[in-house]
Protein backbone atom coordinates (compact mmCIF):
# COMPACT_ATOMS: atom_id res chain seq x y z
CA UNK A 1 0.00 0.00 0.00
CA UNK A 2 1.27 3.46 -0.83
CA UNK A 3 0.45 6.59 1.11
CA UNK A 4 0.59 10.24 0.14
CA UNK A 5 2.12 13.09 2.10
CA UNK A 6 -1.28 14.07 3.39
CA UNK A 7 -1.85 10.59 4.79
CA UNK A 8 1.59 9.82 6.20
CA UNK A 9 1.79 7.87 9.42
CA UNK A 10 2.20 9.96 12.56
CA UNK A 11 2.31 7.40 15.38
CA UNK A 12 3.45 9.75 18.15
CA UNK A 13 0.74 12.31 17.41
CA UNK A 14 -1.85 9.58 17.12
CA UNK A 15 -0.80 8.00 20.41
CA UNK A 16 -0.80 11.40 22.14
CA UNK A 17 -4.25 12.29 20.84
CA UNK A 18 -5.57 8.86 21.84
CA UNK A 19 -4.01 9.16 25.28
CA UNK A 20 -5.56 12.58 25.90
CA UNK A 21 -8.96 11.65 24.52
CA UNK A 22 -9.09 8.45 26.56
CA UNK A 23 -7.96 10.34 29.66
CA UNK A 24 -10.86 12.76 29.31
CA UNK A 25 -13.39 10.05 28.55
CA UNK A 26 -12.35 7.90 31.47
CA UNK A 27 -11.89 10.76 33.89
CA UNK A 28 -15.61 11.24 33.41
CA UNK A 29 -16.35 7.52 33.39
CA UNK A 30 -14.37 6.58 36.49
CA UNK A 31 -15.50 9.68 38.34
CA UNK A 32 -18.99 8.23 38.13
CA UNK A 33 -17.68 4.91 39.49
CA UNK A 34 -16.14 6.55 42.57
CA UNK A 35 -19.29 8.56 43.19
CA UNK A 36 -21.43 5.42 42.77
CA UNK A 37 -19.50 3.83 45.63
CA UNK A 38 -19.23 6.80 47.99
CA UNK A 39 -21.79 9.52 47.13
CA UNK A 40 -24.77 8.40 45.05
CA UNK A 41 -26.25 5.90 47.59
CA UNK A 42 -26.85 8.89 49.89
CA UNK A 43 -27.73 11.58 47.32
CA UNK A 44 -29.87 9.75 44.76
CA UNK A 45 -31.58 7.01 46.78
CA UNK A 46 -33.92 7.00 49.79
CA UNK A 47 -31.44 5.34 52.16
CA UNK A 48 -27.73 4.82 52.48
CA UNK A 49 -27.86 1.09 53.26
CA UNK A 50 -26.71 -1.96 51.29
CA UNK A 51 -29.77 -1.81 49.01
CA UNK A 52 -28.90 1.76 48.04
CA UNK A 53 -25.34 0.67 47.29
CA UNK A 54 -26.58 -2.11 45.00
CA UNK A 55 -28.91 0.32 43.18
CA UNK A 56 -26.12 2.86 42.89
CA UNK A 57 -23.80 0.28 41.33
CA UNK A 58 -26.65 -0.64 38.98
CA UNK A 59 -26.67 2.94 37.64
CA UNK A 60 -22.96 2.46 36.97
CA UNK A 61 -23.84 -0.63 34.97
CA UNK A 62 -26.52 1.07 32.87
CA UNK A 63 -23.83 2.67 30.73
CA UNK A 64 -22.83 -0.78 29.62
CA UNK A 65 -26.35 -1.44 28.33
CA UNK A 66 -26.04 1.59 26.05
CA UNK A 67 -22.55 0.68 24.90
CA UNK A 68 -23.47 -2.18 22.50
CA UNK A 69 -26.00 0.08 20.76
CA UNK A 70 -23.43 2.88 20.64
CA UNK A 71 -20.88 0.41 19.26
CA UNK A 72 -23.14 -0.48 16.33
CA UNK A 73 -23.93 3.16 15.53
CA UNK A 74 -20.49 4.65 16.10
CA UNK A 75 -18.73 1.64 14.59
CA UNK A 76 -20.78 2.09 11.42
CA UNK A 77 -19.80 5.73 11.05
CA UNK A 78 -16.22 5.09 12.14
CA UNK A 79 -15.82 2.62 9.27
CA UNK A 80 -17.81 4.80 6.86
CA UNK A 81 -16.67 8.38 7.39
CA UNK A 82 -13.47 7.90 9.40
CA UNK A 83 -12.08 7.43 12.87
CA UNK A 84 -11.20 11.04 13.66
CA UNK A 85 -14.67 12.56 13.15
CA UNK A 86 -16.37 9.98 15.35
CA UNK A 87 -13.78 10.49 18.07
CA UNK A 88 -14.54 14.21 18.16
CA UNK A 89 -18.22 13.42 18.69
CA UNK A 90 -17.57 10.93 21.50
CA UNK A 91 -15.38 13.44 23.31
CA UNK A 92 -18.04 16.16 23.31
CA UNK A 93 -20.89 13.81 24.26
CA UNK A 94 -19.01 12.45 27.26
CA UNK A 95 -18.05 15.91 28.48
CA UNK A 96 -21.60 17.29 28.21
CA UNK A 97 -23.28 14.36 29.96
CA UNK A 98 -20.74 14.46 32.81
CA UNK A 99 -21.25 18.19 33.34
CA UNK A 100 -25.02 17.69 33.48
CA UNK A 101 -24.65 15.00 36.18
CA UNK A 102 -23.08 17.65 38.39
CA UNK A 103 -26.21 19.77 37.99
CA UNK A 104 -28.82 17.10 38.87
CA UNK A 105 -31.06 17.50 41.92
CA UNK A 106 -31.00 14.66 44.45
CA UNK A 107 -33.63 12.31 45.84
CA UNK A 108 -34.56 14.78 48.58
CA UNK A 109 -35.58 17.33 45.95
CA UNK A 110 -37.41 15.31 43.26
CA UNK A 111 -37.68 11.75 44.58
CA UNK A 112 -37.28 8.87 42.14
CA UNK A 113 -36.92 11.27 39.21
CA UNK A 114 -33.39 11.92 40.51
CA UNK A 115 -32.02 8.41 39.83
CA UNK A 116 -33.97 8.32 36.54
CA UNK A 117 -32.16 11.45 35.33
CA UNK A 118 -28.90 10.03 36.60
CA UNK A 119 -29.46 6.87 34.53
CA UNK A 120 -30.20 8.94 31.40
CA UNK A 121 -26.92 10.81 31.78
CA UNK A 122 -25.14 7.52 32.40
CA UNK A 123 -26.62 6.10 29.20
CA UNK A 124 -25.18 9.08 27.29
CA UNK A 125 -21.79 8.36 28.83
CA UNK A 126 -22.12 4.76 27.70
CA UNK A 127 -22.91 5.77 24.11
CA UNK A 128 -19.81 7.92 24.07
CA UNK A 129 -17.49 5.35 25.64
CA UNK A 130 -18.70 2.73 23.14
CA UNK A 131 -16.76 4.41 20.36
CA UNK A 132 -13.85 5.94 22.24
CA UNK A 133 -11.49 3.06 22.88
CA UNK A 134 -12.28 1.19 19.65
CA UNK A 135 -11.86 4.37 17.60
CA UNK A 136 -8.72 5.53 19.37
CA UNK A 137 -7.18 2.07 19.16
CA UNK A 138 -8.01 1.73 15.47
CA UNK A 139 -6.62 5.17 14.73
CA UNK A 140 -3.36 4.57 16.61
CA UNK A 141 -2.87 1.04 15.25
CA UNK A 142 -3.22 2.27 11.67
CA UNK A 143 -0.74 5.09 12.25
CA UNK A 144 1.84 2.86 13.97
CA UNK A 145 4.77 1.09 12.27
CA UNK A 146 4.22 -2.65 11.87
CA UNK A 147 6.84 -3.62 14.43
CA UNK A 148 5.54 -1.34 17.22
CA UNK A 149 1.77 -1.52 16.97
CA UNK A 150 1.28 -2.95 20.45
CA UNK A 151 3.49 -0.29 22.07
CA UNK A 152 1.74 2.65 20.43
CA UNK A 153 -1.79 1.31 20.92
CA UNK A 154 -1.04 0.64 24.60
CA UNK A 155 -1.10 4.42 25.10
CA UNK A 156 -4.83 4.45 24.42
CA UNK A 157 -5.39 2.35 27.53
CA UNK A 158 -2.68 4.18 29.42
CA UNK A 159 -4.83 7.25 28.83
CA UNK A 160 -7.66 5.53 30.66
CA UNK A 161 -5.32 5.06 33.62
CA UNK A 162 -4.49 8.75 33.46
CA UNK A 163 -8.19 9.58 33.53
CA UNK A 164 -8.77 7.34 36.51
CA UNK A 165 -5.83 8.90 38.36
CA UNK A 166 -7.15 12.41 37.72
CA UNK A 167 -10.67 11.42 38.81
CA UNK A 168 -9.43 9.85 42.03
CA UNK A 169 -7.09 12.76 42.86
CA UNK A 170 -9.90 15.25 42.44
CA UNK A 171 -12.32 13.08 44.41
CA UNK A 172 -10.00 12.54 47.40
CA UNK A 173 -10.49 16.06 48.86
CA UNK A 174 -14.23 15.75 48.20
CA UNK A 175 -14.62 12.69 50.46
CA UNK A 176 -12.71 14.55 53.18
CA UNK A 177 -15.29 17.37 53.27
CA UNK A 178 -17.88 17.59 56.06
CA UNK A 179 -21.00 15.60 55.16
CA UNK A 180 -23.25 18.65 54.80
CA UNK A 181 -20.91 20.09 52.14
CA UNK A 182 -19.89 16.80 50.55
CA UNK A 183 -23.44 15.58 49.91
CA UNK A 184 -24.83 18.97 48.86
CA UNK A 185 -22.49 20.75 46.44
CA UNK A 186 -19.01 19.37 47.13
CA UNK A 187 -19.44 16.18 45.07
CA UNK A 188 -20.61 18.23 42.08
CA UNK A 189 -17.36 20.15 41.56
CA UNK A 190 -15.37 17.27 39.97
CA UNK A 191 -18.19 16.72 37.47
CA UNK A 192 -18.22 20.41 36.54
CA UNK A 193 -14.43 20.38 36.08
CA UNK A 194 -14.83 17.91 33.24
CA UNK A 195 -15.62 20.88 30.99
CA UNK A 196 -12.04 22.12 31.37
CA UNK A 197 -10.34 18.85 30.42
CA UNK A 198 -12.73 18.34 27.49
CA UNK A 199 -11.74 21.69 26.00
CA UNK A 200 -8.03 20.83 26.28
CA UNK A 201 -8.46 17.42 24.64
CA UNK A 202 -10.71 18.86 21.93
CA UNK A 203 -7.98 21.13 20.60
CA UNK A 204 -5.39 18.33 20.73
CA UNK A 205 -7.57 15.82 18.91
CA UNK A 206 -8.97 18.12 16.22
CA UNK A 207 -5.53 18.62 14.62
CA UNK A 208 -4.98 14.90 14.00
CA UNK A 209 -5.64 13.75 10.44
CA UNK A 210 -7.32 10.52 9.35
CA UNK A 211 -5.32 7.28 9.21
CA UNK A 212 -3.45 6.36 6.02
CA UNK A 213 -4.98 2.87 6.10
CA UNK A 214 -8.52 4.26 6.05
CA UNK A 215 -7.75 6.91 3.42
CA UNK A 216 -6.21 4.28 1.15
CA UNK A 217 -9.19 1.94 1.59
CA UNK A 218 -11.48 4.85 0.78
CA UNK A 219 -9.46 5.73 -2.34
CA UNK A 220 -9.55 2.08 -3.46
CA UNK A 221 -13.33 1.87 -3.02
CA UNK A 222 -13.09 -0.70 -0.23
CA UNK A 223 -15.31 1.12 2.25
CA UNK A 224 -18.44 -0.94 2.94
CA UNK A 225 -21.81 0.83 2.82
CA UNK A 226 -22.95 -1.31 5.74
CA UNK A 227 -19.81 -2.43 7.63
CA UNK A 228 -21.89 -4.67 9.89
CA UNK A 229 -22.63 -7.01 6.95
CA UNK A 230 -19.04 -7.97 6.03
CA UNK A 231 -18.15 -7.97 9.72
CA UNK A 232 -20.71 -10.64 10.59
CA UNK A 233 -20.05 -12.55 7.36
CA UNK A 234 -16.26 -12.69 7.57
CA UNK A 235 -15.36 -12.04 11.20
CA UNK A 236 -18.12 -13.46 13.39
CA UNK A 237 -15.64 -15.81 15.07
CA UNK A 238 -13.38 -12.88 15.88
CA UNK A 239 -16.28 -10.89 17.32
CA UNK A 240 -17.17 -13.79 19.62
CA UNK A 241 -13.52 -14.15 20.57
CA UNK A 242 -13.25 -10.47 21.48
CA UNK A 243 -16.48 -10.63 23.53
CA UNK A 244 -15.10 -13.43 25.71
CA UNK A 245 -11.63 -11.87 26.00
CA UNK A 246 -13.19 -8.54 26.99
CA UNK A 247 -14.66 -10.12 30.13
CA UNK A 248 -11.26 -9.43 31.69
CA UNK A 249 -12.19 -5.73 31.88
CA UNK A 250 -14.35 -6.64 34.89
CA UNK A 251 -11.12 -6.76 36.91
CA UNK A 252 -10.81 -3.01 36.45
CA UNK A 253 -14.35 -2.19 37.54
CA UNK A 254 -14.12 -4.51 40.55
CA UNK A 255 -10.76 -3.00 41.50
CA UNK A 256 -11.85 0.61 40.95
CA UNK A 257 -15.38 0.54 42.40
CA UNK A 258 -16.36 -2.52 44.42
CA UNK A 259 -13.01 -2.76 46.20
CA UNK A 260 -13.59 0.79 47.47
CA UNK A 261 -16.85 -0.29 49.11
CA UNK A 262 -15.27 -3.48 50.47
CA UNK A 263 -12.36 -1.51 51.88
CA UNK A 264 -14.77 0.69 53.82
CA UNK A 265 -16.43 -2.44 55.22
CA UNK A 266 -13.01 -3.64 56.39
CA UNK A 267 -12.37 -0.34 58.17
CA UNK A 268 -10.21 1.47 55.63
CA UNK A 269 -10.75 5.20 55.37
CA UNK A 270 -12.43 6.22 52.09
CA UNK A 271 -9.44 8.39 51.16
CA UNK A 272 -7.11 5.40 51.59
CA UNK A 273 -9.20 3.26 49.23
CA UNK A 274 -9.06 6.03 46.65
CA UNK A 275 -5.30 6.32 47.06
CA UNK A 276 -5.04 2.59 46.35
CA UNK A 277 -6.63 3.26 42.96
CA UNK A 278 -4.37 6.26 42.33
CA UNK A 279 -1.11 4.52 43.18
CA UNK A 280 -1.94 1.38 41.21
CA UNK A 281 -2.87 3.42 38.16
CA UNK A 282 0.22 5.63 38.44
CA UNK A 283 2.44 2.55 38.35
CA UNK A 284 0.38 1.21 35.42
CA UNK A 285 1.29 4.35 33.45
CA UNK A 286 4.80 2.92 33.32
CA UNK A 287 4.13 -0.82 33.20
CA UNK A 288 1.58 -0.76 30.37
CA UNK A 289 3.93 0.64 27.70
CA UNK A 290 6.47 -1.97 28.83
CA UNK A 291 3.92 -4.74 28.39
CA UNK A 292 3.09 -3.27 24.98
CA UNK A 293 6.75 -3.42 24.01
CA UNK A 294 7.00 -7.00 25.29
CA UNK A 295 3.99 -7.99 23.16
CA UNK A 296 5.75 -6.57 20.09
CA UNK A 297 8.62 -8.94 20.80
CA UNK A 298 7.03 -12.19 22.00
CA UNK A 299 3.44 -11.83 20.79
CA UNK A 300 0.06 -10.57 21.98
CA UNK A 301 -1.32 -13.89 23.25
CA UNK A 302 1.22 -14.77 25.97
CA UNK A 303 1.19 -11.26 27.45
CA UNK A 304 -2.61 -11.06 27.44
CA UNK A 305 -3.01 -14.51 29.03
CA UNK A 306 -0.42 -13.71 31.69
CA UNK A 307 -2.33 -10.52 32.57
CA UNK A 308 -5.64 -12.35 32.88
CA UNK A 309 -4.41 -15.26 35.00
CA UNK A 310 -2.16 -13.17 37.24
CA UNK A 311 -5.10 -10.89 38.05
CA UNK A 312 -7.00 -13.89 39.37
CA UNK A 313 -3.99 -15.18 41.29
CA UNK A 314 -3.26 -11.90 43.08
CA UNK A 315 -6.83 -10.70 43.78
CA UNK A 316 -7.58 -12.78 46.93
CA UNK A 317 -4.35 -11.64 48.60
CA UNK A 318 -5.14 -8.02 47.79
CA UNK A 319 -8.66 -8.27 49.18
CA UNK A 320 -7.54 -10.07 52.36
CA UNK A 321 -4.88 -7.44 53.00
CA UNK A 322 -7.55 -4.75 53.41
CA UNK A 323 -8.53 -6.16 56.79
CA UNK A 324 -5.00 -6.95 57.95
CA UNK A 325 -4.27 -3.46 59.27
CA UNK A 326 -1.07 -2.96 57.25
CA UNK A 327 -1.61 -0.31 54.60
CA UNK A 328 1.89 -0.77 53.16
CA UNK A 329 1.14 -4.41 52.34
CA UNK A 330 -2.24 -3.43 50.88
CA UNK A 331 -0.65 -0.85 48.60
CA UNK A 332 1.99 -3.34 47.50
CA UNK A 333 -0.63 -5.95 46.63
CA UNK A 334 -2.75 -3.35 44.84
CA UNK A 335 0.24 -2.60 42.60
CA UNK A 336 0.94 -6.30 42.09
CA UNK A 337 -2.68 -7.11 41.20
CA UNK A 338 -3.42 -4.17 38.96
CA UNK A 339 -0.15 -2.66 37.70
CA UNK A 340 1.84 -5.88 37.28
CA UNK A 341 -1.04 -8.23 36.55
CA UNK A 342 -4.15 -6.80 34.95
CA UNK A 343 -2.13 -4.05 33.24
CA UNK A 344 -0.57 -6.64 30.92
CA UNK A 345 -3.92 -7.65 29.42
CA UNK A 346 -5.10 -4.05 29.47
CA UNK A 347 -2.07 -2.79 27.54
CA UNK A 348 -2.19 -5.48 24.88
CA UNK A 349 -5.88 -5.78 24.02
CA UNK A 350 -6.04 -2.72 21.68
CA UNK A 351 -3.56 -4.36 19.32
CA UNK A 352 -4.68 -7.93 20.04
CA UNK A 353 -8.33 -7.24 19.22
CA UNK A 354 -7.75 -4.67 16.48
CA UNK A 355 -5.42 -6.93 14.52
CA UNK A 356 -8.16 -9.56 14.17
CA UNK A 357 -10.06 -7.29 11.74
CA UNK A 358 -9.38 -5.70 8.36
CA UNK A 359 -9.37 -1.93 7.96
CA UNK A 360 -12.89 -1.77 6.52
CA UNK A 361 -14.52 -3.32 9.62
CA UNK A 362 -11.93 -2.72 12.34
CA UNK A 363 -13.78 0.05 14.16
CA UNK A 364 -17.07 -1.90 14.12
CA UNK A 365 -15.45 -5.19 15.07
CA UNK A 366 -13.58 -3.78 18.02
CA UNK A 367 -16.46 -1.62 19.19
CA UNK A 368 -19.16 -4.31 19.04
CA UNK A 369 -16.96 -7.10 20.40
CA UNK A 370 -15.58 -5.10 23.32
CA UNK A 371 -18.84 -3.44 24.29
CA UNK A 372 -20.74 -6.72 24.44
CA UNK A 373 -17.92 -8.17 26.52
CA UNK A 374 -17.79 -5.07 28.70
CA UNK A 375 -21.36 -5.74 29.82
CA UNK A 376 -19.76 -8.14 32.27
CA UNK A 377 -17.49 -5.37 33.50
CA UNK A 378 -20.36 -2.92 33.86
CA UNK A 379 -22.55 -5.11 36.00
CA UNK A 380 -19.77 -6.88 37.88
CA UNK A 381 -19.89 -4.47 40.86
CA UNK A 382 -23.67 -4.74 41.32
CA UNK A 383 -23.69 -8.53 40.74
CA UNK A 384 -20.86 -9.19 43.16
CA UNK A 385 -22.23 -6.68 45.67
CA UNK A 386 -25.62 -8.44 45.56
CA UNK A 387 -23.81 -11.73 46.28
CA UNK A 388 -22.18 -10.18 49.33
CA UNK A 389 -18.95 -8.95 47.81
CA UNK A 390 -19.23 -5.57 49.50
CA UNK A 391 -19.81 -6.99 53.00
CA UNK A 392 -17.66 -8.84 55.54
CA UNK A 393 -16.10 -11.92 53.99
CA UNK A 394 -16.83 -10.63 50.49
CA UNK A 395 -13.26 -11.28 49.42
CA UNK A 396 -14.22 -14.87 48.63
CA UNK A 397 -16.97 -13.84 46.20
CA UNK A 398 -14.75 -11.20 44.57
CA UNK A 399 -11.85 -13.62 44.16
CA UNK A 400 -13.97 -16.43 42.69
CA UNK A 401 -15.62 -14.02 40.27
CA UNK A 402 -12.24 -12.73 39.11
CA UNK A 403 -10.95 -16.28 38.62
CA UNK A 404 -13.92 -17.30 36.45
CA UNK A 405 -13.68 -14.33 34.09
CA UNK A 406 -9.90 -14.70 33.86
CA UNK A 407 -10.19 -18.32 32.76
CA UNK A 408 -12.87 -17.47 30.16
CA UNK A 409 -10.72 -14.66 28.71
CA UNK A 410 -7.57 -16.82 28.65
CA UNK A 411 -9.23 -19.78 26.92
CA UNK A 412 -10.69 -17.45 24.31
CA UNK A 413 -7.30 -15.81 23.71
CA UNK A 414 -5.73 -19.23 23.13
CA UNK A 415 -8.01 -19.72 20.11
CA UNK A 416 -6.81 -16.51 18.41
CA UNK A 417 -4.19 -16.23 15.69
CA UNK A 418 -0.91 -14.55 16.69
CA UNK A 419 -0.61 -11.38 14.58
CA UNK A 420 2.53 -9.59 15.75
CA UNK A 421 4.37 -10.38 12.49
CA UNK A 422 1.46 -9.72 10.10
CA UNK A 423 1.85 -6.46 8.09
CA UNK A 424 -0.78 -3.84 8.90
CA UNK A 425 -2.31 -3.87 5.43
CA UNK A 426 -2.74 -7.67 5.64
CA UNK A 427 -4.48 -7.77 9.03
CA UNK A 428 -7.84 -9.53 9.01
CA UNK A 429 -7.55 -10.59 5.38
CA UNK A 430 -6.91 -14.25 6.22
CA UNK A 431 -10.39 -14.57 7.70
CA UNK A 432 -11.95 -12.89 4.67
CA UNK A 433 -10.07 -15.18 2.27
CA UNK A 434 -11.15 -18.23 4.26
CA UNK A 435 -14.81 -17.25 3.99
CA UNK A 436 -14.45 -16.39 0.28
CA UNK A 437 -12.90 -19.81 -0.45
CA UNK A 438 -15.91 -21.59 1.05
CA UNK A 439 -18.48 -19.66 -0.99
Amino acid sequence: MTTTATTRKTPVRAATASFMGSAVEYYDFFLFGSAAALIFPTVFFPSGDQAALVMSFATFGFAYIARPFGAIILGHFGDRIGRQRVLMFTLLLMGLSTFVIGCLPGFAQIGWFAPVLLVLCRLAQGLSAAGEQAGASSLTLEHAPDSRRSFFTSWTLTGTQGGQILAALIFIPVVALPDDIKFSWGWRVPFWLSAVVVIVAFFIRRSLHETPEFEQAKADGQIARMPLVPLLKNHWRDVLRVICCAFIAAVSTVFGTLAIAYGKEEGLDASVTLWLVVVANVVALFTQPLFGTLADRIGRKPVFIYGALSSAAFMPFYMLSMGAGNNLVTFGLAILTFSCGYAAANAVWPSFYGEMFSVRVRFSGMAIGTQLGFLMAGFAPSIVAALGGGSAGGWVVISLFTAVIAVIASVSALTARETKDVPTDQLGLAAERRVASTV
